[in-house]
């Protein structure tokens, strides 16, 4: 199949072939008939992408500051690699489509293959195959052309903000900017018995609102606008104005100052300048209220990720309800869309719509893109065919993100024969494909590990389906190599255990630090004969409470997550297994438990403190270990210093190596050469076990928790 992306690097368009995107739980894989370009918001992504460095500098100044950081730990190297890894990575673009049902997840009920559906949110772009999370669908009925269908999501937006003005039938409304949003946030006012008065600087936009049946448009220059206003509204003023203008000028906020009632409401619907005139919104003691996107739910990932609709009593309009209302609207014919349908390109003549979007040369309102839905499609891309691989280890690989193309891929490429790799999002998967010369990309993680000429398995997703892919690669005799952690429930790890010992299959987790090249050395300084004193501080930093890393069956929280790292490279730098963990965390105001002190004792009498803190601040160091042992002191900073005092001070200094390449190279050696696992498996497991453990005695306010060996 096709999907449009673009290069972030220079702004080139292309309809690229991709595989189909994977099929998640809660989410439906839908065949686009019409997809609907957002002028606005679309437009300003593909004028952002073709800015020279320095344009794309001034408008992402938090992005050049983490690149500038990135520079002083990895080095400009691996940081330029990085950041040229993003830029020339193909971006997605769209976000409201509308087609048919052609499957669902299992756990999927309500909706099913063959009914027609509007799709929104960032999995709803211009491909011919989308998959979108169910929360983000709304049912179409029949009788709806699917052309206009594809104004679902856009409809939502107009009408969320709406809702946040709370009108009255009756009441009046100014509408500020009269693209596509403006002139369906006209439409919708007039539906719900609201005078609607419309507002834009774009004469050929007043014209396309009139030609609506919207008489009261007015272009901003006119200078009998406030009297006009204010004559169509009794004298009094509006009873709300929403902005729907995207400008980073104050005018379109002042102007509502001016125009709306005393007691009134002003919405920002667009992307407006929120600096405004003191003086009407204080005299007025005007309302002025933010609408998000489509509505309640937006930007949460339980409600759309992970499909936990809001209770219908406490939060009568989700953003997916807003979608569905819209859907009705449309079959009742009390909108007509139709009339803002200004274009139609066929999907291959995509990019001629944009540069319509760019040049300005004529109105627009709706630009929708039709796809031809007889067309046989792949599901896989084939890049290139070779019968016999050189490498002894043939790899495939499920999940790519930054992590896997930034640390994993280059630290394998040219090591093992690289033969399918499976993303969540296809036009990813297909850059990673040629990128890394892969020799098929697909959306289905299954078709990897079926694979039969694959014996290595790589896996770099999400910590939630690390378990999942690890037990089906075990069935399947494969090896295998996974991100950490290895799973988020002890009862997974059992299951890995099981399955682990049945079989003939190298496991290792992505442990990477007890590869550090300082870490080696400071480790062959310590005498093996007489236990070791751990401390290990590691400053994390406050990680925003809606990242997927808190959601427990999902990211597993950061003690899973991330300090099994830490836990790993205590019990290797002691020798030795872990006997016991205690430990107490620090709960935030977000109810998490980021800040946590452990309590480490091995079976050789080592012992370790982990102080692991959420509540720093990242100008300090990150990671710094400290090393006790008959007589040494050993110290790490950051794995860019090593000082050891045994009696003389050494320092040893270098630029960041956390031993990911290491790690890989230690683990493809051993399968093309039969030798044992890097990291035993008795010391992964018993890494694993002691992190849960951790969780338990958090729980337990401290008590000390027994690790099985």
């Amino acid at each position: 199949m096709e999907q449009l992306v673009q290069n972030l690097k220079d702004g080139n368009m292309t309809l690229l072939e991709v595989p189909f995107p994977a099929l998640g739980k809660g989410q439906v894989l839908v065949r686009n008939h019409y997809s609907l370009i957002s002028a606005g918001t679309e437009g300003k992504t593909v004028r952002d992408a073709r800015m020279g460095y320095l344009g794309k500098a001034r408008a992402r100044q938090n992005e050049v500051k983490k690149v500038i950081q990135s520079v002083r730990t990895l080095g400009l190297k691996q940081t330029y690699q990085m950041v040229m890894n993003r830029l020339e990575a193909p971006s997605s673009l769209g976000y409201s489509c509308a087609g048919s049902v052609i499957a669902v997840a299992d756990d999927v009920q309500h909706i099913q293959v063959g009914d027609l559906v509007a799709c929104g949110g960032s999995g709803a772009v211009h491909a011919e195959v989308v998959v979108v999370p169910v929360n983000l669908c709304a049912l179409i009925d029949q009788s709806v052309p699917l052309q206009l269908a594809a104004f679902t999501t856009v409809g939502a937006i107009a009408l969320q903000g709406i809702r946040q003005a709370d009108l009255r039938l009756g009441e009046n409304c100014v509408v500020i900017g009269l693209g596509l949003v403006g002139q369906l946030t006209l439409q919708l006012l007039r539906a719900s018995g609201v005078n609607a008065i419309g507002i834009d600087l774009e004469e050929g936009q007043v014209e396309l609102a009139k030609k609506c049946g919207f008489q009261y448009s007015f272009n901003r220059n006119n200078p009998q606008l406030e009297q006009a206003v204010l004559h169509l509204t009794g004298g009094y003023g509006s009873d709300s104005v929403i902005i729907t203008a995207a400008t980073t000028s104050d005018d379109p906020i002042n102007l509502a100052g001016t125009l709306c009632r005393r007691k009134g409401k002003v919405v920002m619907v667009g992307a407006v300048s929120p600096d405004f005139e003191r003086k009407n919104f204080y005299q007025k003691e005007l309302d002025l209220r933010m609408s998000s996107s489509y509505g309640p739910g937006r930007y949460d990932a339980s409600y759309e990720e992970d499909g936990i609709d809001y209770p219908y009593a406490y939060v009568r309009w989700t953003e997916q309800r807003n979608m569905q209302a819209f859907a009705d609207l449309l079959k009742q014919n009390a909108i007509q869309p139709q009339l803002l349908l200004t274009h139609t390109f066929r999907f291959e003549e995509a990019k001629t719509a944009y540069q319509l979007i760019l040049d300005r040369t004529e109105t627009f309102a709706g630009i929708v893109l039709a796809y031809d839905i007889d067309k046989e499609l792949k599901q896989t891309i084939v890049l290139k065919n070779v019968s016999a691989p050189a490498q002894k280890v043939v790899a495939g690989m499920i999940g790519a993100g930054s992590f896997g193309q930034n640390f994993l891929l280059p630290a394998i490429q040219g090591k093992v024969y690289l033969k399918g790799v499976a993303t969540a999002r296809p036009n990813n998967a297909r850059n990673v494909a040629n990128k890394f010369s892969f020799e098929y990309c697909t959306g289905n993680a299954d078709e990897i590990i079926e694979d039969d000429t694959v014996n290595t398995l790589f896996i770099a997703t999400r910590h939630d389906t690390h378990a999942e892919f690890v037990l089906k690669g075990l069935e399947k005799g494969r090896n295998i190599f996974v991100e950490k952690p290895l799973c988020l429930h002890e009862s997974e790890l059992n299951e890995i255990i099981h399955k682990f010992d049945s079989g003939t299959s190298r496991l290792m987790c992505g442990f990477n630090r007890r590869f550090a090249p300082l870490v080696v050395q400071l480790k062959s300084t310590l005498n093996s004969a007489i236990p070791v004193a751990i401390n290990y501080r590691i400053n994390a930093g406050n990680i925003p409470s809606g990242h997927w890393i808190h959601e427990r069956n999902t990211g597993g929280g950061r003690i899973i997550g991330e300090v099994c790292h830490f836990i790993d490279l205590c019990a290797f730098l002691s020798n030795s297994t872990i006997r016991s963990v205690a430990a107490f965390a620090l709960q935030d105001a977000q109810g998490h438990q980021d800040t946590v002190v452990i309590s480490l004792s091995m079976q050789n009498g080592s012992v370790a403190s982990i102080s692991y803190f959420s509540n720093g601040n990242k100008s300090e160091e990150k990671e710094f270990i400290e090393v006790y042992n008959g007589g040494l002191i050993a110290r790490i900073h950051d794995f860019t210093e090593l000082h050891i005092l045994s009696p003389k001070r050494q320092v040893i200094k270098s630029m960041q190596d956390k031993g990911h390449k290491q790690s890989l190279a230690a683990f493809i050696d051993a399968i093309a050469n039969g030798k044992a696992t890097p990291i035993p498996e008795n010391e992964l497991f018993n890494s694993m076990r002691a992190t849960f453990g951790v969780l338990d005695s958090v729980t337990a306010n401290g008590e000390v928790i027994s690790i099985q060996s």
